[in-house]
């Protein structure tokens, strides 16, 4: 390399500093040898590192929103077994993966008994969401409502319901896993009210929508809360056997086998 090539890469390395662009400033060498090998016409070279850039930034972006999330794991749709379910119509989930909801601003609902995989899919939802850079956020229904009476309790209420009402997807779990005091209904109508064609909501239960005034304590209630969350909204049923269960009694043969 010429002197000249070494000032020239010098001033590009403490300019892409300048500009935010790190990765550039380490990688330079290797881009201008790519060029020379590929024989890259300017343009074609100019492309390669804009590229590439906007790739380490989106994932960095990515991991950045993941850490932020509160998501319990990152699995993805490849990781869940459809054939275990057979009454579930994989179509109708990799549908909800193209995200066409979360552009609409509208909710999905996952329902089913306990262990059927509800909060897989509603976790890889959330990470293709975030992969396409949408904000995202992760809580069960007794988590969120415990901190908001905290938020309340403390006269923070408003500041925390941000907590709830700034992601692009909020991903709230286990709804009707423990039932509501009136008081704590409200707070998550608050929530559901103000996200209401704003954003997004990803939920999953265990109970069907007939059985949600038993879980909030209130029928007028629950009905003004379904009223808001349903009106866009895609739902899927999920009635099949349960995974937690089936990977119990595989572990328990394989103990027997060993014995």
């Amino acid at each position: 390399m010429s002197v000249y090539d070494e000032l020239t890469g010098t001033r590009i390395r403490t300019t892409a500093g300048k500009l935010g662009l790190p990765h550039l400033a380490e990688t330079i060498n290797e881009y201008a040898r790519r060029a020379d090998e590929a024989k890259m016409g300017y343009l074609d070279f100019l492309d390669l590192v804009l590229s590439e850039e906007l790739a380490v930034r989106d994932d960095r972006r990515f991991r950045q929103g993941l850490r932020l999330s509160k998501l319990p794991h990152h699995k993805t749709l490849d990781e869940y077994d459809f054939s275990f379910q057979p009454e579930l119509d994989p179509r109708k989930v990799k549908d909800l993966a193209s995200l066409s909801f979360v552009d609409g601003k509208a909710n999905a609902a996952l329902l089913g008994p306990p262990g059927v995989g509800k909060t897989h899919i509603a976790v890889a939802l959330a990470v293709a969401a975030c992969r396409a850079g949408y904000s995202i956020y992760f809580t069960s229904l007794d988590d969120m409502v415990r901190s908001l009476k905290a938020a309340e309790a403390a006269g923070r209420l408003v500041n925390k319901l941000g907590t709830y009402l700034r992601p692009s997807v909020l991903v709230v779990d286990e709804v009707g896993y423990q039932p509501l005091e009136r008081a704590e209904a409200n707070l998550v109508f608050q929530v559901i009210s103000k996200r209401y064609e704003k954003g997004s909501i990803i939920l999953t239960s265990n109970k069907t929508f007939s059985e949600w005034g038993q879980v909030f304590g209130d029928e007028v209630l629950a009905t003004a809360i379904l009223d808001r969350l349903l009106h866009h909204c895609e739902v899927i049923a999920i009635n099949g056997p349960s995974y937690r269960l089936k990977n119990r009694l595989q572990a328990i043969e394989r103990e027997t086998d060993v014995a």
